[in-house]
């Protein structure tokens, strides 16, 4: 008799069935030693679209809303139905007398799992794998402690209610808002909320006047102080030379503190993307992509984790595991504090209680002998980044002393700060891992000279400085994952663990939706790129109600979610929640006077390289406004996707002007591994645009 095993992915199955010594190839999984694994390649089975349940609701009308169906409908994907019904008829086989659920442990992975399961009508027993690891150790281990299945129903119910939460919200809300205002208006229960925020932090932005303000600064022999800010220059001009007239200041006080800073926390998926985001430049979906890869080449632990810490019963191991790490990448002596004493403090970074389904993301013993040589860059610097966050954090506080000093001259208050480094601590190990992110040094406080209160302290020279207060600044995706984890975070308790939008899984997402639909898009230099509304997510929110836009709302949900997981609320409660939520909208939301004009702008990004045209951006994509011509880029581009990139505004536009465009990790389908490319445009005698590479060199 055997054993069914299902992955989620190809890969993971491949490194199951090499420890459990099922290495016969088969057309679609591998088998022995009384064991078949098999795969899932992600969603096999997903809701149907409403004109399933009925024909009417192929057309979209005001009429035929709310759609909410009694009994829900799943189908198999088209483009995975092959991989499908190998499962189905392995599950069928007489000789397998049982299952081992080996998704990704968490509630995604669950819900893969279950759906393929139920659809197959199979009622054969089932086990769940649980492992934050896919070494050799752990997934052998794993399968020692296999659990029942029925363990993770509740995990499941909370699976179940976010997928049909997402489709009554986006189904009615998309067709109400796209007939209402004649055009195609993506609307999602976490999408919608995530793109509020950054239309209203653009808001801010254009709507802030900046005041100028005017500061005398006058040197001394060692420092230079400053004065408080005056409104006008000739307040300031005057202090300025009432003090050069008196030719010294007096020491009015002086404070001296010391203070420390404690060692951050092991990354959690969120906290990797911020830090590779600021750091690096990646996307959060880039981020997760690489980390996902290093988890199933064994480098790294289990990416979508919203934990930072281990658990307990860890503890032991991470000496000799941290000690290995740090020589590995040539970081020894970062363990070493400034007596030269080794700094390993295992205790902080270990709490069981503070571990949900998976521990913080570290390095794996695998790593240690891995050759990094074979590793595409993206994914060896967020190797870089996860070694050095465990190393740094069990490392000695940053330990320095600030101090404070106020001065005064003609009755006019002048200040001054220093900064004293008493030890470096963790902030050594960043430095080794990352010396450009230094900060300025002619930013940084300088160690002040001895002062005392009373004492007087000859002026040499002095200037007027002009400065102006600045807006706030537009979202990076650092700053909008951060807003994203934290939204709604003041109206929930203190006790509430999971707060914010979306998981740390489906953040990235959210994110990369909102690009690929138009209604946000990158701008900024190679490093730092800005999420800024564009022209149709500026309308969307415009018309949406604060309903479907407020962060509290959705974080709540998400908390429930987290509620049925544990089974402590009732799934049917969440649903009629939702259901009382939709209907409510439908039955009383007033259309906007005026917003009719503003759907209807089209955004014009260029001339047809083809006919000279005007090129406009429609819903769909960027199209030549003359009718004859057939140019086109479709933002769902297939080239691109092939790629793994999405065609965003701003490509458009570099590939209308230029007619090329530089690519960055490309990712090629055959061998998964990232390339640099360049993508050239020509166009065909009717104007289809044609595309082909131009690699850089080295080629792939």
């Amino acid at each position: 008799m055997s054993k069914l095993v299902l992955a989620e992915k190809p890969s993971v199955a491949q490194s199951i069935a090499k420890v459990l010594g099922a290495n016969k190839r088969c057309d679609g999984y591998l088998e022995g030693n009384g064991y078949i694994v098999s795969w899932c390649v992600g969603h096999l089975v997903e809701l149907a679209a409403p004109e399933v349940y009925d024909e009417k609701y192929g057309k979209w009308r005001l009429e035929d809303l709310p759609i909410l169906p009694d009994d829900w409908i799943y189908q198999v994907s088209s483009s995975t139905r092959k991989q499908y019904g190998i499962l189905k008829d392995l599950m069928k086989r007489a000789d397998v007398e049982s299952l081992v659920c080996a998704t990704d442990a968490g509630r995604e992975g669950e819900l893969i799992f279950r759906l393929v399961y139920h659809q197959a009508k199979c009622r054969k027993p089932f086990e769940r794998l649980w492992i934050s690891s896919m070494e050799d150790e752990a997934i052998r281990k794993g399968f020692r402690n296999l659990r029942p299945g029925t363990e993770y129903d509740a995990l499941y119910e909370a699976a179940l209610c976010r997928e049909r939460a997402d489709w009554i919200v986006g189904m009615n809300a998309t067709r109400l808002f796209s007939c209402l205002y004649g055009s195609t208006l993506n609307v999602g229960r976490v999408m919608t909320p995530t793109l509020g925020m950054a239309v209203m932090r653009e808001a801010e932005i254009m709507g802030f006047k900046p005041e100028p303000f005017f500061t005398a600064q006058l040197k001394t022999r060692d420092f230079v102080v400053t004065s408080e800010r005056f409104k006008e220059q000739s307040a300031a001009k005057s202090a300025m030379d009432s003090c050069l007239q008196s030719r010294s200041f007096e020491v009015v006080s002086v404070e001296r503190k010391e203070k420390s800073e404690k060692a951050p926390s092991l990354y959690d998926l969120t906290s990797l993307q911020r830090d590779a985001n600021r750091i690096l430049g990646f996307t959060a979906q880039q981020t997760l992509d690489y980390t996902q890869s290093l988890y199933e080449k064994k480098l790294v632990t289990y990416p979508r984790t919203d934990s930072r810490f281990l658990t307990n019963d860890m503890e032991p191991m991470l000496p000799e595991l941290i000690t290995k790490v740090a020589a590995k990448f040539g970081a020894s002596s970062c363990l070493q504090n400034e007596d030269n004493h080794t700094q390993i403090h295992t205790k902080i970074v270990c709490d069981s209680q503070k571990v949900t389904d998976h521990h913080a993301i570290i390095p794996t013993r695998t790593c240690l002998s891995a050759d990094f040589r074979e590793l595409p860059s993206g994914e060896m610097k967020v190797l870089n980044l996860i070694a050095a966050r465990l190393i740094a954090a069990v490392s000695d506080p940053h330990r320095y002393a600030e101090t404070i000093v106020k001065l005064s001259c003609t009755g006019q208050a002048f200040s001054v700060k220093g900064k004293e480094i008493i030890a470096d601590g963790w902030k050594a190990v960043d430095a080794f891992f990352n010396p450009k992110e230094k900060k300025n040094d002619d930013k940084e406080p300088k160690v002040l000279p001895p002062l005392e209160r009373g004492m007087t302290i000859p002026i040499l020279s002095g200037e007027i400085k002009e400065g102006k207060t600045n807006p706030p600044k537009r979202f990076t995706e650092d700053v909008i994952l951060s807003k994203m984890e934290t939204a709604g975070a003041d109206d929930m308790p203190d006790e509430v663990e999971r707060k914010g939008l979306g998981t740390p899984a489906t953040r990235a997402g959210i994110i990369e939706k909102l690009v690929q639909k138009g209604f946000l898009e990158r701008k900024g230099d190679k490093k730092t790129k800005y999420l800024v509304p564009t022209h149709r997510g500026n309308s969307l929110i415009t018309v949406m109600p604060e309903m479907i836009q407020s962060p509290t709302m959705t974080a709540d949900w998400e908390q429930k979610l987290l509620l049925i997981e544990r089974g402590e609320y009732d799934p049917e409660a969440f649903m009629t929640e939702i259901t009382e939520m939709i209907e409510g909208l439908i039955r009383n939301y007033e259309v906007v006077k005026g917003a009719n004009v503003l759907m209807s702008e089209n955004k014009v990004i260029g001339k047809c390289p083809h006919c000279g045209a005007e090129v406009i951006e429609r819903n769909k994509g960027w199209f030549c406004s003359n009718r004859e011509c057939r140019f086109a880029l479709w933002k769902d581009n297939a080239y691109f996707s092939r790629l793994g990139k999405h065609m965003t505004g701003q490509l458009a536009e570099k590939l209308v002007r230029d007619g090329r465009a530089k690519l960055k990790d490309c990712k090629s389908q055959k061998t998964g591994k990232t390339y640099n490319a360049t993508v050239l445009m020509t166009t065909e005698a009717d104007g289809r645009p044609q595309f082909s590479l131009e690699f850089d060199k080295g080629g792939k």
